[in-house]
């Protein structure tokens, strides 16, 4: 039996106790203690043995707190994504998609442009067509936008 493995057995249960104090969740607590061994592994040279439990609760610790984050990340970029699929669309977005004179292909193309940032090569493979023909939609829909802003802004009444 290596150091490694020894190690591995003296501390395995309470690393996984701890770990599942923590997280409360089977699977999280499972890689959390993996993710601390495989640590303790690349590490297994510059660190005292004596050291050794409360290394591994700290590697788990920190690593636990990694999780928290990212999955308030998500969290936070799933709501933002809900806001839009729910009318959290922007303003310019909306008012390129109400121009009675733009064509829907001019609709789609200025929208995976601006506002998805696309290249035009992507944006000739989603539509089936090609990067030419891209180009001139895009060129034509934003003269129709030129024209209906600057109508806008001089209004019915001037």
């Amino acid at each position: 039996m290596t150091a490694f493995e020894a190690l591995y057995r003296k501390h395995v249960h309470a690393v996984y106790r701890f770990a599942m104090s923590v997280t409360r969740r089977k699977e999280t607590a499972e890689d959390l203690t993996s993710e601390a061994f495989l640590a303790l592994y690349r590490h297994l040279d510059s660190i005292e043995e004596s050291r050794l439990p409360a290394w591994l609760l700290t590697v788990v610790r920190n690593r636990a707190r990694d999780l928290w984050r990212h999955e308030e990340i998500e969290r936070r970029h799933a709501a933002d994504v809900a806001d839009t699929a729910t009318g959290g669309m922007l303003d310019v977005e909306r008012w390129i998609l109400e121009q009675a004179d733009l064509k829907p292909v001019h609709r789609a193309c200025i929208l995976l442009r601006y506002s998805y940032g696309l290249s035009r090569a992507e944006i000739a493979a989603t539509l089936d067509l090609t990067e030419m023909q891209v180009k001139g939609h895009l060129r034509s829909g934003l003269s129709l936008l030129r024209t209906a802003y600057a109508a806008s802004k001089k209004g019915p009444d001037r």
